[in-house]
């Protein structure tokens, strides 16, 4: 019995001292952990503790403000409330946008749009949900805060434009950068940052950015901010000075009107763009708000193009504005002379074909100065023939014609002067004299943009000065490098008395009884100016119209009708303006164009902003 309980306890004292050394090798591998932990590692897991405390979120800069050359703002920016969701803190992220539908209104497309960037982005982005919150939004969204994870309302700011549709094409407007876009940088990708998608906004928007800031905020478990740690404020962007003139902007636009059309005025002397106007217009705001399905499919399908910038995007055949070119092509040459005198009798034979006049009992005997300010179709056929399309073709590039010139706006179109070897490579067929006929009185291949024939009427009335057109005056209070070095325009070394026999005749155009646009002309002495009118064809009228009593541009289908050109500059005894407006299917230049540029010269000199002293901006906005 002794030697039995003697066992139990010599057992029992085996499995106790056991148990204890099992306890005890567990207390060493766990307290061997701890020490591997709290000790050697100390430093790695203080890091990861941190990371998931501190957040480090980029702070987005102001953009910078677009001013008109007397410093009036026609791009801004206001306090705007963004509600915004962090998708790996939300949950259920259907059930979260449901909630919020009962404050914020949310369209079936808003839903989809959030999906997608969900699906899209890393989840620990901030998505966008909503812009333009209310104040009562903005508190009840607040109040229903604990119910809501991963929602919070953002402060920030959005891009306004005072002028609306008056600068639309010019200014352009701003959105949300796609994925091609983004393309790994972090500050594209916060909730509302935009970035310029058209216009100045584009073609400057490295500099109106600015450099993001970011702040270092603790977090609890769930995320919810508890207090900030650090800031680090970054840079607002840089404010530009356009050369524009916001008055005569205005004006320029509410002139062209419900008028497919579009217009430029520009410094003879510097190139200097006074106003670029491209009617009808659109409202860049709504951009900013947000276009419905409807809004946007009304912009598109408008048959009058409202989103394109005519004015340097629109390609048209000068018609007899072209004739100035021909004109000087032939002085130019030596070939022949102001006294040169050809008789009109309404047309030329050209084969078997007949090339008319649009005078068609003709204009009699006519010489240059004369012919151009009747507009002679005849006279200018003849010059063509004599002098050869190439000769004209090279005088059109001097002019500006064919080329982009590297105007500061995205989408400049350079237009086309044709030739024999272009014909050939495009087409494998030889140049006609038919060609050379219709090139004279700029028809045909022919095409070229309204800011084009500005820079044309610069350059003849400046001297023969190359001038090229630009926008920008300055970018972050420096002056623009590219403007200043079009400031000082090479001479493209025309005679004198060339230049001097053009702009008679470009005078009598306006102001000889017989010249085309003299209903046009301005009869303040010291306002008055010159010009030239044009009248493109679309399309020919058939024989079966005439048949059936179409005669008139006014009877035919808006689109096929002609269109309404003409250049002029002011005042004529010192040129300090050009201008020139293109009215699509407007009819005749000189009844539709030509008082329309008679009232934007006589505007711009009344107004004469280039007497006045061009403002100076520094980016000053915080942060």
């Amino acid at each position: 019995m002794q030697q039995y309980e003697l066992t139990r306890v010599r057992n029992f004292s085996r499995r106790v001292a056991l148990l204890a050394g099992v306890k005890l090798m567990l207390l060493s591998l766990v307290g061997g952990q701890l020490y591997n932990l709290q000790v050697r590692k100390r430093e790695k897991y203080r890091t990861k503790a941190d990371e998931n405390r501190i957040n480090i979120r980029l702070l987005a800069p102001l953009r910078g403000r677009i001013y008109d050359r007397g410093g009036r703002l026609i791009a801004l920016n206001k306090q705007n409330y963004r509600l915004v969701l962090v998708p790996e803190q939300a949950g259920n992220i259907r059930t979260i946008l449901q909630t919020l539908s009962a404050t914020v209104p949310l369209r079936a497309a808003d839903h989809q749009r959030i999906m997608d960037e969900i699906a899209h982005r890393r989840s620990f982005i901030p998505i966008t949900v909503r812009e333009h919150l209310s104040w009562a939004q903005v508190a009840q969204i607040e109040y229903d805060a604990p119910y809501l994870p991963g929602v919070s309302i953002e402060s920030g700011e959005i891009r306004q434009y005072p002028f609306g549709a008056t600068f639309a094409h010019l200014v352009g407007y701003v959105g949300l950068a796609n994925a091609e876009e983004i393309s790994g940088e972090p500050l594209l990708q916060l909730p509302g940052f935009s970035i310029g998608k058209n216009g100045v906004e584009k073609m400057h928007d490295l500099n109106l950015r600015g450099r993001a800031g970011n702040v270092q905020v603790e977090v609890n478990a769930h995320g919810r901010v508890i207090r900030e740690l650090d800031r680090s404020e970054g840079s607002a962007g840089e404010d530009v000075v356009l050369t524009v003139d916001a008055g005569l902007q205005q004006y320029v636009a509410g002139r062209l009107g419900a008028e497919s059309a579009s217009a430029a005025v520009l410094d003879v002397t510097t190139g200097e763009c006074l106003s670029v106007a491209s009617t009808p217009s659109f409202d860049p705001n709504s951009f900013i708000q947000g276009l419905t399905t409807r809004q946007w499919g009304e912009l598109v399908n408008n048959h009058r193009a409202p989103l394109i910038n005519k004015a340097i995007s629109g390609r048209y055949p000068p018609g007899s504005v072209f004739k100035l070119v021909v004109a000087l092509a032939a002085l130019e040459s030596g070939l022949v002379d102001s006294s040169h005198r050809v008789r009109c009798i309404g047309h030329v034979k050209l084969g078997n074909k007949s090339f008319h006049c649009w005078r068609k009992g003709g204009h009699g005997r006519l010489a240059m100065t004369a012919a151009i300010a009747q507009s002679c179709d005849v006279y200018f056929y003849d010059l063509a023939l004599k002098i050869g399309v190439e000769r004209i073709a090279e005088m059109a590039l001097r002019l500006g014609f064919g080329k982009i010139s590297g105007f500061d706006l995205p989408g400049e179109q350079g237009g086309l002067v044709p030739t024999p070897d272009w014909k050939r490579a495009l087409y494998d067929e030889r140049w006609q004299k038919g060609d050379t006929l219709n090139t004279a009185i700029g028809q045909g291949y022919l095409s070229a943009t309204t800011l084009q024939l500005a820079v044309m009427t610069a350059r003849l009335v400046n001297g023969g000065r190359a001038v090229a057109p630009h926008l920008t005056k300055s970018v972050g209070g420096q002056v623009n490098s590219s403007s200043a070095s079009k400031a000082a325009p090479q001479n493209l070394g025309f005679s004198h008395e060339s230049l001097s026999i053009l702009k008679r005749g470009m005078e009598q155009v306006v102001n000889d009884v017989k010249g085309t646009a003299y209903s046009a002309r301005i009869e303040e002495a010291r306002f008055a100016m010159g010009g030239k009118t044009g009248t493109s064809q679309v399309r020919s009228i058939s024989s079966r119209e005439r048949e059936t009593g179409v005669k008139k541009n006014e009877e035919r289908p808006w689109a096929d009708r002609d269109h309404a050109l003409f250049v002029g500059y002011a005042p004529i005894s010192d040129p300090r303006y050009a201008a020139a407006v293109i009215v699509e299917h407007g009819g005749s230049g000189s009844k539709i164009a030509a008082p329309m540029v008679h009232d934007i010269l006589l505007e711009a000199q009344r107004i004469d902003p280039l007497s006045r002293t061009v403002f100076s901006a520094h980016s000053s906005q915080a942060g």
